[in-house]
């Protein structure tokens, strides 16, 4: 016999002000990351007086367009728009068990499946009340939970390691090139100088066609925070000219710049390297779209590129070369590349960073893979969990 969602959760309905919110707990679709990624900041608050609330504990589900698998545990309490559910766990039920049990693919093609609405499908919440659920007892949901669990520990804990890796060599680049004495006296230049020629994207097209032959995986700015993240990133295969792709696939120590797109608060401009230990995790070639350029250093700059780039990205220096007023801005990468003063540091001191971000990054890029492999375990073992078909004792945690 299985249980129904209704049976082991509720929709609560308190209620928060505004005012008492800020980026980090208020939470609408915007700042929910798809495919179980969790919550980034806020890039504002709404104007309205009070929004739904939710607790430590509670699980936050976007309810607008459920495929997207927008999902995040709450580690602290806040606020959320109304296109977010909220699902509270009832007495006797596992919160960390109702978590996985609303990961699970299952639920998301279910909740797909009794959307109302076509160009905007959302969640049925009534529909949604009906999924039925495994009937067990609060043992065995424990037991379950924790398995899982230590899974995406080891995974969150695998990020931050990366996190710190990636700080360490921003705050590496900021002390020998920004706050170096010695910089006043390096030569002036622009980012020209370092860079040997840039390459427009190519989005061609989603089924073989015509001279569009070349099956290609290509990069775009929203995997652009994943690669360099270390991630494998979720990049969709496309079909292109064979000439093109002589001219346009990507190599170690490119660097893939976002070029159309940004928001009011986000410029574009966002970039990531292109490594081989990222290549080899795809079995056919890379382009970026053509939203994006690729730009290709002198040999041994890339790290120093890309960390001043992000430097500067920072500072919000691209928002001023920016154009567009409808919505969607374009870079003007050659305008920037061309007239920004940049300080161009001795050869053998760039050398010496990018020594060291190689030895950053094979790191970031370790324990990425280490991630992907661990979500992969995790997302396979899940439903059986779910469905009894691996029993818990049969794990070891």
């Amino acid at each position: 016999m299985k249980y129904k969602l209704r049976d082991i959760c509720h929709f609560p309905k308190e209620k928060i002000a505004v005012a008492a919110l800020d980026s980090l707990t208020y939470i609408s679709t915007e700042n929910m990351l798809p495919n179980r990624g969790g919550v980034i900041p806020a890039s504002g608050l709404p104007t309205i007086e009070s929004t739904q609330a939710f607790s430590e504990g509670d699980v936050l589900v976007s309810n607008i367009r459920p495929y997207f698998k927008k999902i995040w545990q709450a580690s602290y309490a806040g606020g959320c728009s109304n296109d977010v559910l909220v699902f509270r766990a009832n007495q006797e039920v596992d919160p960390d068990f109702l978590y996985y049990v609303l990961s699970d693919d299952q639920y998301f093609n279910y909740a797909s499946a009794t959307s109302k609405g076509t160009k905007m499908p959302r969640g049925d919440k009534v529909a949604i009340m009906e999924y039925p659920v495994p009937n067990v007892s609060y043992g065995e949901q424990r037991k379950i939970s924790s398995i899982l669990k230590s899974l995406d520990k080891k995974i969150e804990l695998n990020k931050k390691i990366n996190h710190n890796l990636q700080q360490q060599a921003a705050a590496m680049f900021k002390e020998w090139f920004i706050d170096n004495s010695d910089s006043s006296s390096w030569q002036k230049g622009t980012f020209s100088d370092l860079i040997k020629k840039t390459i427009s994207g190519d989005w061609g097209k989603d089924t073989p066609s015509g001279n569009n032959t070349e099956m290609v995986y290509c990069i775009r700015g929203a995997d652009i925070p994943e690669v360099r993240a270390g991630n494998k990133g979720k990049m969709p295969i496309r079909y292109i000219p064979p000439k093109n792709f002589t001219t346009k696939r990507l190599v170690d120590g490119d660097i893939v710049v976002e070029i159309s797109g940004g928001s009011p608060t986000q410029s574009t401009g966002r970039a990531a390297v292109v490594s081989d230990s990222l290549l080899a995790r795809y079995d056919k070639g890379m382009v970026c779209t053509n939203f994006c350029k690729a730009l290709k250093p002198i040999a041994g700059f890339s790290m120093y590129v890309f960390h001043y780039w992000q430097y500067l990205y920072n500072l919000g220096v691209f928002f001023s070369y920016e154009n567009g007023t409808t919505g969607i801005k374009n870079l003007d990468i050659n305008g920037f590349l061309e007239t920004e003063s940049i300080n161009i540091a001795p050869v053998k001191l760039i050398e010496k960073f990018n020594t060291f971000c190689q030895s950053v990054n094979a790191k970031v890029y370790a324990n990425g893979l280490e991630n992907e492999r661990l979500a992969e375990i995790r997302d396979m073992i899940l439903p059986k969990l779910m469905s009894g078909e691996i029993s818990v004792s049969e794990i070891e945690v």
